[in-house]
């Protein structure tokens, strides 16, 4: 049996490659358009969920051509696994910011959708007037999520997927390009 958890490189190995780069900075590009014209008149609160969103946000940000304000926050129930826990752990969570506020939340997946369902809730609790949802993936899992994202760069199979944001127990976010991991043998 060959542990892939701790073998980055073996990782990379034994994944097959799903969205390439360029296709990666086209549907950016196609997201940013989208989002600007739907959103340029708001001046809204974009929030980047951390860590995973930190490379599609730094993509998307200089292409949206309006004012807007920037902030983040943090939640997580995967902690560098494959697989999520029930439980959601707050690391940063949305502040008195959002109130009265169009908020855009930026990610880099919308897998089973709790987190980011959870995310948005807490803006709407605090009083976000609205609060829209980018993701650059949206995974194809054949069943009803809790949450619906407004803006989705790219649909990927029901696999584990990882670059651009994404990790494969804490390795490859910066990968320019989608992968799917093949599993462990």
């Amino acid at each position: 049996m060959v542990v892939l958890e701790g073998n980055p490189d073996l990782i990379l190995q034994r994944s097959t490659l799903v969205s390439s780069e360029e296709e990666v900075k086209q549907a950016v590009t196609r997201v940013a358009q989208e989002i600007t014209a739907t959103l340029r008149q708001d001046q809204p609160l974009v929030l980047c969920v951390m860590g995973g969103g930190v490379v599609f946000t730094g993509q998307l940000l200089p292409q949206l051509v309006f004012p807007l304000e920037f902030g983040y926050v943090q939640a997580t129930r995967y902690h560098n696994r494959t697989h999520g826990d029930a439980q959601l752990v707050w690391k940063m969570k949305p502040g008195e910011e959002v109130r009265g506020r169009t908020v855009l939340l930026l990610d880099d997946i919308l897998d089973e959708g709790v987190t980011l369902a959870e995310i948005k809730a807490q803006c709407l609790a605090l009083g976000a007037s609205k609060v829209v949802v980018a993701v650059l993936v949206e995974k194809m899992l054949g069943r009803v999520k809790p949450i619906r994202a407004d803006f989705v760069g790219l649909e990927v199979p029901d696999q584990y997927v990882f670059g651009c944001g994404m990790d494969a127990y804490g390795w490859w976010r910066n990968l320019p390009a989608i992968y799917a991991m093949q599993g462990e043998a």
